[in-house]
């Protein structure tokens, strides 16, 4: 059983700099993707960004193309995500997801939504002041 768990979330003034880290352990993640979601109050789970596991692919939402990295650690299991130039619209609770995927070229554009990933973590505060 896949286990993620969160950490780094905080408080940070617009146009700083916040990194989270997902912790990834219960299975061999060499045929995963990997990906980080966030939740804003009132409003629908989207997608961030996703990386394969195995060769480094990345893909991003629109909104944060340009401010945030999604990165992993093979050897420690664990994925980042480096948030810079943060805004107050990035306030939400983010969350980290795996799902193991035959391609992760060929899986895209899937991942873009919630319901194609099928392990979560609890998620990770990010509130950004103006």
């Amino acid at each position: 059983q896949v286990q993620l768990v969160e950490s780094g979330g905080g408080l940070v003034q617009a146009g700083g700099s916040l990194s989270l880290s997902c912790a990834a352990s219960g299975r061999t993640f060499s045929s995963y993707a990997m990906g980080w979601f966030r939740q804003a109050p009132g409003k629908e789970r989207e997608f961030v960004a996703a990386i394969s596991w195995n060769v480094g692919n990345t893909h991003y939402a629109d909104s944060v193309k340009g401010r945030f990295t999604i990165s992993r650690d093979t050897v420690k299991n664990t994925v980042y995500l480096q948030m810079n130039s943060l805004k107050p619209e990035d306030t939400a609770v983010y969350y980290c997801a795996a799902q193991r995927v035959l391609s992760f070229r060929s899986w895209y554009p899937g991942g873009q939504s919630q319901g194609d990933w099928s392990s979560w973590g609890q998620g990770t505060q990010v509130t950004v002041s103006s």
